[in-house]
């Protein structure tokens, strides 16, 4: 830390000695120019004489106001103001008491707004100037009128210029810890939807998976002494949907790696191009699945793919888990003009546990998934039993498509 900025640091903390070291100073240098002499017998001319006692006791009066200049700045203006007219009026010839009333412009200026600045401002000069022209010993034209004019006016300015820069440094100030408020809270918010996709995907994939090794493992138990053939392939199922678990797992869990660690999995994220394969998962898992599509051909953005992959994968979990033993499922995906429309029905009678309130984090995490992608999902019972899961994403955006249809 620099000398200087000790100093500033020094200065902000003890205002008030300051101020009496400044009120010092000015009476000082009033004090010293008191004893200067500047017309003579034949014209202008520098010389020493006596101040007058009055004189004296003006500028002792004016500096210790200035020691309150901060706390009741009008207040000194006005005192300072005064006892420069007084000595206007009576000196002669005249002591340089002014100063403080410039001084206690200064300070005005600078701790008030413009427009108050300029009213105080002009009363100021116009009440010295005029009180020294109208009743001064001094022709009106004197010099020494005309500098108080012009210190008066030079006050008020340069604590109006220290005022707007400082009001410009605080400006700059705040708006730099505002945007990094805004960038800490914008990383808060990337890392909230980062932690929350990640927790949606490790949901999917250990719902869908555990309920079909569930399902499996309970067949296995159910026919191992009677058809152990059966037992085997349930339980090669078993091992299948885990490896596969395991596989998902692994991949998104090898987001949360920092640049350092081992490499991570670079194995694409799951899409419709799986659709296939994982309706053939819930079949050999003892679900009858039925696929219809419509959307051959089309280039899906890899968060709408990825998406429509897990609300088709949670819906047909939820219909393994509580649809009932018989029941059926039925998977539609349709592309209609910007749009794809997931829909997913089952004819089951279970007891729908995860559609209730708080039953479960499946259909809340399918519509994050539609809302972050400015979708709708619609879900609920269907008329004579069942459930539909309805999903409509947005393909192409917003603003692209706004432009094909303009004229």
């Amino acid at each position: 830390m620099s000398t200087l900025t000790r100093a500033r640091c020094r200065a902000r903390a003890h205002p008030f000695a300051l101020d009496a070291a400044l009120a010092a100073g000015v009476l000082v240098c009033m004090v010293a120019g008191s004893f200067v002499e500047p017309h003579g017998p034949e014209g202008v001319r520098w010389g020493l004489r006596t101040p007058d006692p009055l004189s004296l006791v003006l500028m002792a009066l004016g500096a210790t106001a200035l020691v309150f200049r901060r706390r009741a700045p009008r207040t000194v203006l006005a005192l300072a103001g005064g006892v420069s007219v007084a000595e206007s009026v009576t000196g002669d010839p005249r002591a340089p008491v002014a100063m403080c009333a410039v001084i206690a412009l200064y300070t005005v200026a600078s701790t008030t707004d413009r427009p108050t600045t300029w009213r105080i401002g002009l009363l100021t000069m116009t009440v010295l100037t005029g009180a020294a022209m109208a009743v001064g010993p001094l022709p009106w034209y004197a010099q020494e009128n005309l500098a108080i004019f012009a210190w008066t006016g030079i006050g008020a300015t340069a604590g109006d210029a220290v005022r707007s820069r400082r009001a410009f440094v605080q400006a700059i100030r705040e708006r730099a810890e505002r945007a990094e408020r805004t960038r800490e809270e914008e990383a808060r918010r990337r890392v909230a939807e980062e932690r929350l996709r990640i927790a949606r995907d490790l949901h999917d994939v250990v719902a869908h998976h555990i309920a079909l090794v569930n399902v499996q493992a309970g067949v296995a138990a159910h026919v191992m002494d009677k058809r152990p053939d059966q037992a085997k392939e349930a339980l090669a199922h078993v091992r299948e949907a885990s490896r596969s678990a395991l596989g998902e797992l692994r991949a998104t869990v090898g987001l949360l790696r920092q640049s350092g660690d081992p490499e991570a999995p670079t194995e694409p994220a799951p899409g419709l191009d799986r659709l296939d394969e994982l309706a053939g998962t819930f079949r050999s898992a003892g679900l009858r699945v039925e696929v219809a599509r419509g959307d051959e051909g089309a280039d899906l953005p890899a968060a709408v793919d990825l998406a429509a992959y897990r609300i088709i994968q949670e819906a047909l979990t939820n219909v393994q888990k509580h649809a009932g033993t018989d029941a059926r499922a039925e998977v539609s995906v349709v592309r209609v003009g910007p749009h794809i429309e997931i829909t997913v029905l089952d004819d089951g009678t279970g007891e729908d546990l995860d559609h209730t309130p708080g039953g479960g984090h499946g259909l809340l995490g399918m519509r994050e998934r539609v809302t972050a992608l400015r979708g709708t999902l619609t879900t609920g019972p269907r008329y004579g039993g069942g459930f539909r899961v309805h999903a409509i994403l947005p393909v192409e955006p917003r603003t692209s498509a706004a432009q094909d249809n303009s004229p």
